[in-house]
């Protein structure tokens, strides 16, 4: 039994401030509850009237069930003690729904330590507080005071959602879909359970095939990543992640504080297995396409689309282009059986426009879906009364030989009969062209995302062995002295220890040492302020560009003084090309991560970075730069220098384990990292300790 079957799967439960007055939480838990088909005890110390019990002791004597659940109804102050009485009694899980702790304050603050502690004390499973509750409907389980959750039907999705009112706004919208919820979770304040262990229990969750992911915020990296790499393994899921913009003034009053950056947790849960969406919207689409069908592990699944209007094909053709998702052309095999059921008037490469579907509807299908180059099949069409697309559909015997997915629109009574139709034959379907693409680009994203992970185990598993062909992650980095400041030329010296290139340089202490550099490293050089204390140089006027002479050079060494400048570096001019920021950090929720961005003075206000955890293999590495917007201006753009990806990957991967290596170091940056025609070149480089770093 998994630690949470208690709160998921009770024999019996025990509702404990159950109220018969209308309007009270404790009275609306109790008709929630209602339809639970074994034991719902209600306990009211002041109301022990005979349909209620005067403690959890007594019901539990009274129960022929063990009671296994208790549904905290009770104000914040006395929820400590309650939890307390209800694990003296046997009770192994508790939901509380009331507010009042720590985000009410100092006095709140106590109150929740009271809580915590009678966890720690009694080994009691919590849920919340701050929640609005949980609900099976399989179990006609609906531990939930909101009354429109007794409409839910049973279904394929689980909703985890870090709010209680989104897991509801969730699987309302799902119930419109006509895919049904599996389990609906709100992790509130989550000061018990939360988001990781919850993931973990849907692992053999057997109703659930497809998982829906809200975060607010993460108080465990390490453990979502895991609990997240484990469940993708068997099942996807898609993750809508909150904090995108500065709104952590009305979260604080929420639930806790939007405590973790936006981008690094949406690319760790991507790099973890996950398909990432923006919206509510866009994660209903996406949970529905994935119900109950998934690609095979495929780094670029190509999509067969059939259409029955040229105008909505065009709609969805391209939208999946600008996700990157491939429509191939289908073989000449495959346009010659379609031609010889269609009029030459439509397009039939792929997508197929079919017109106004009508007899051989069902082998154009046969013939697209059969194809060699396509792995996903959409099917799009407006309502016809001649034309049943999910029966067509099956009549192709193309259901259950590749995922499919069917979009329809039309007046709402005949969509409802295509949905269910559709439901009836297993067949996910949504509403509207955009949004029929935007499910299939989360099929194709949960494909690439399982390819990345088997790939990332291979190399792991190599690297292991001891195998030529373990990539970069076998690089091994020993542990640095890492005692007194780092300045740039140390900081440099730890990139040529890692076989990071650098431009020659000398340091000086004076005038004349920096003459002697200049003529021994000849123009044009590159003057700096050399101090452990300076870490944007630029800034302060500590950097002189394109030095060519003794003349210039004392310009610059006067310059250079004048903001205090006590020692000198003096560097060999890089070759011209695109600059890039790389930097290994400690972030303080999912440990090492990599940033890698368009470089300079301009990478903050740009903020075109691609994130990954660290240990990561050659080919995630590699790829950061592909997920950067200015990607193309490392591609030759304009005749410029073209990146060698196996190159950065070595890069990013030796920074990467050293920061791993070395406990003592929060973090590296090299900024620039010049990609050049003669390969890339760290110009200045900034190594923090963590002791710095305080």
């Amino acid at each position: 039994m998994h630690n949470l079957s208690a709160l998921f799967e009770p024999a019996g439960i025990v509702v404990v401030g159950a109220s018969a007055s209308p309007g009270k939480l404790g009275a609306a838990m109790a008709e929630s509850l209602a339809s639970f088909p074994s034991t719902v005890a209600l306990v009211n110390s002041r109301n022990a009237d005979g349909t209620m019990h005067s403690s959890v002791a007594a019901a539990v004597a009274a129960s022929a069930a063990p009671l296994d659940l208790a549904v905290l109804c009770v104000p914040a102050s006395v929820t400590g003690q309650a939890l307390r009485d209800c694990a003296a009694s046997g009770v192994k899980a508790a939901l509380v729904c009331a507010g009042g702790f720590s985000e009410a304050g100092e006095s709140g603050a106590v109150v929740e330590r009271q809580v915590v502690e009678a966890v720690e004390d009694t080994g009691i499973r919590l849920l919340g507080p701050n929640t609005s509750g949980f609900f099976v409907p399989h179990r006609s389980l609906r531990a939930s005071f909101v009354p429109g959750v007794a409409e839910l039907s049973q279904g394929s999705v689980a909703v985890v959602a870090a709010s209680g009112g989104v897991n509801h706004v969730l699987a309302f919208q799902l119930e419109k879909a006509g895919v049904g919820v599996s389990l609906g979770i709100g992790i509130g304040a989550g000061i018990d359970i939360g988001a990781p262990e919850v993931l973990d229990y849907l692992i053999t969750h057997e109703q659930t095939k497809v998982v829906a992911l809200h975060l607010e915020n993460v108080a465990d990296g390490p453990a979502l990543l895991n609990a997240v790499r484990k469940l993708t393994a068997s099942k996807p899921l898609v993750a809508l992640v909150v904090g995108r913009n500065d709104v952590s003034e009305f979260a604080q009053s929420h639930t806790g504080a939007l405590a973790t950056s936006w981008r690094t947790t949406r690319s760790a849960l991507k790099q973890a297995g996950a398909v990432l969406v923006d919206d509510e919207v866009q994660l209903v689409e996406a949970v529905t396409a994935l119900s109950g069908q998934r690609l095979k592990p495929s780094a670029n699944p190509g999509v067969g689309l059939i259409t029955g209007q040229a105008g909505p094909g065009l709609l969805i053709a391209d939208a999946l282009h600008s996700a990157g998702v491939s429509v191939p052309r289908l073989s000449a095999s495959s346009q010659e059986t379609i031609a010889g059921l269609l009029p030459p008037l439509t397009f039939q490469a792929n997508p197929v426009d079919t017109g106004r579907p009508g007899p051989g509807y069902d082998r154009i299908v046969a013939a697209v879906a059969s194809d060699p180059s396509v792995d996903l099949l959409a099917v799009y069409g407006l309502t016809e009364p001649i034309a049943d697309l999910p029966a067509s559909i099956a009549e192709s015997g193309a259901a259950g030989s590749l995922p499919i997915l069917v979009g329809v629109d039309g007046p709402d009574s005949d969509v409802e009969r295509s949905r269910k139709s559709a439901h009836d034959l297993g067949l996910p379907l949504i509403s509207g062209p955009t949004s029929l693409a935007r499910g299939l680009v989360a099929l194709v994203d949960d494909a690439r995302a399982q390819f990345e992970r088997d790939q990332f185990e291979r190399d792991k598993s190599a690297a292991e062995a001891g195998s030529s062909n373990a990539g970069v992650e076998g690089l091994h980095v020993h542990a640095l002295d890492i005692a007194g400041p780092w300045d740039e030329i140390r900081s440099k010296e730890l990139l040529d220890a890692l076989g990071i290139s650098t431009p020659p340089r000398k340091r000086c202490a004076d005038r004349t040492a920096a003459h002697h550099a200049l003529a021994d490293l000849g123009a044009p050089v590159a003057v700096k302020l050399v101090d452990a204390e300076v870490l944007h140089k630029t800034d302060i006027g500590g950097v002189h560009l394109g030095i060519t002479s003794p003349t210039s050079l004392d310009a610059a060494f006067d310059s250079l003084q004048s903001v205090g400048a006590k020692e000198f570096l003096v560097e060999t001019m890089a070759s011209p090309g695109v600059d890039l920021v790389l930097g290994a950090r400690r972030d303080p929720v999912f440990g090492p991560v990599m940033v890698l961005g368009l470089g300079g003075t301009a990478a903050e206000v740009l903020a075109d970075v691609a994130i990954r955890t660290v240990p990561l293999n050659e080919r995630t590495a590699a790829a950061m730069a592909d997920e950067l917007q200015a990607r193309e201006l490392l591609n030759g753009f304009r005749n410029g220098p073209v990146l060698d990806r196996s190159e950065l990957a070595g890069i990013v991967a030796r920074l990467g384990n050293a920061l791993l290596t070395n406990d003592g170091i929060a973090e590296i940056e090299i900024n620039p990292l010049r990609l050049t025609a003669e390969g890339l070149v760290a110009l200045d480089a900034v190594v923090i300790t963590e002791e710095k770093a305080k």
